[in-house]
């Protein structure tokens, strides 16, 4: 218990947070190890580069309670003047419609550029590059299902290998690793982001999408980009981190966050209709709005902002 409370005062600061794929409302989000991550750190800036929420699967009406409790944690950090940017994924699509919506410290956008230490530094998603996402949705979103059958089975196999004393497996992983042609995707992801980011001069090129977390230098014939790319928290539990002028790539251990009682209490699985989960969402931001007026003092009137939020999340749910 004391452990657990370190944690939560110690807090590490760091300058900019990048975080994509947690695709909250999906059976594979590893949502409670994310929530302890998210309650260890204190960021000054935070990128959600995409597939936060996975708005492809909301028919199944399944959102957990830490589910919830992760866009809560969000929220608050935005009703603190925390700056969060929403980069849009494929899985959240339907929020490109509202590129360049800003309420109070949250802005939501399909890139993003950055100056970090004199350091030009470019963001997106990374789905722009998939020939399938473009060209095939139906069959991207029939493999996004049997990719999320794989995760079911794959819980499945972990809990009996835990019981049986055995370590944790990747099922997906593993697949992905020994296929030559999804190998072949990510080198041909990664050398295209290269080289378009060498093109354009800049220093830092940041995605998700692909689910492989990196950091590494790309060198080609023009030149040469520190190419990074954040992971997931279905498969790899990553985030990157920015700090002092570096970059890292954070990996969740589970031996690194005790879990606490309140946690526990959190088990229960909460069948939600999309009509529910709107209005716990926007329950959940207005207040988080309010709070911010009280805050800072000011009387503004932000029924406009809160409006097209109102609009905006109806239309996504």
């Amino acid at each position: 218990m004391s452990q657990t409370t370190t944690i939560k005062k110690k807090k590490r600061k760091i300058d900019l947070l990048v975080i994509s794929d947690i695709h909250l409302g999906t059976y594979g989000c590893h949502s409670k190890e994310l929530l302890r991550y998210l309650k260890s750190i204190k960021p000054k800036m935070i990128v959600l580069n995409g597939d936060i929420i996975d708005m492809w699967q909301f028919n199944k009406r399944y959102w957990p309670k830490s589910h919830m409790k992760v866009i809560h944690k969000i929220i608050k950090w935005i009703s603190k003047g925390v700056k969060v940017y929403y980069i849009t994924g494929n899985h959240d699509e339907m929020l490109r419609k509202f590129a360049g919506f800003k309420m109070g410290s949250l802005v939501i956008d399909n890139k993003l550029l950055l100056d970090l230490d004199g350091k030009k530094t470019w963001i997106f998603h990374g789905d722009v590059f998939d020939v399938t996402m473009k060209h095939s949705k139906w069959l991207t979103r029939l493999g996004s299902h049997g990719y999320d059958l794989l995760i079911l089975i794959n819980a499945f196999c972990n809990w009996v290998s835990v019981k049986m004393g055995r370590g944790k497996i990747s099922l997906s992983k593993t697949i992905k690793n020994s296929v030559k042609q999804a190998v072949k995707f990510i080198n041909d992801f990664e050398k295209t982001t290269a080289e378009i980011a060498i093109a354009n001069g800049y220093d830092y090129v940041l995605c998700g999408h692909i689910h492989q977390p990196e950091i590494k230098t790309i060198v080609t014939e023009k030149g040469s980009v520190q190419y990074l790319n954040s992971g997931d928290w279905i498969e790899n539990l990553t985030a990157l981190e920015y700090n002092e002028g570096a970059w890292s790539l954070f990996q969740y251990k589970d031996e690194d966050f005790p879990h606490d009682s309140e946690e526990e209490a959190d088990e229960n699985i909460m069948q939600m209709s999309n009509d529910e989960i709107f209005n716990q969402m926007l329950s959940e931001f207005m207040v988080s709005g309010n709070k911010e007026d009280l805050s800072t003092g000011k009387a503004e009137n932000k029924s406009s902002e809160k409006s097209a939020l109102s609009k905006m999340i109806t239309i996504t749910f």
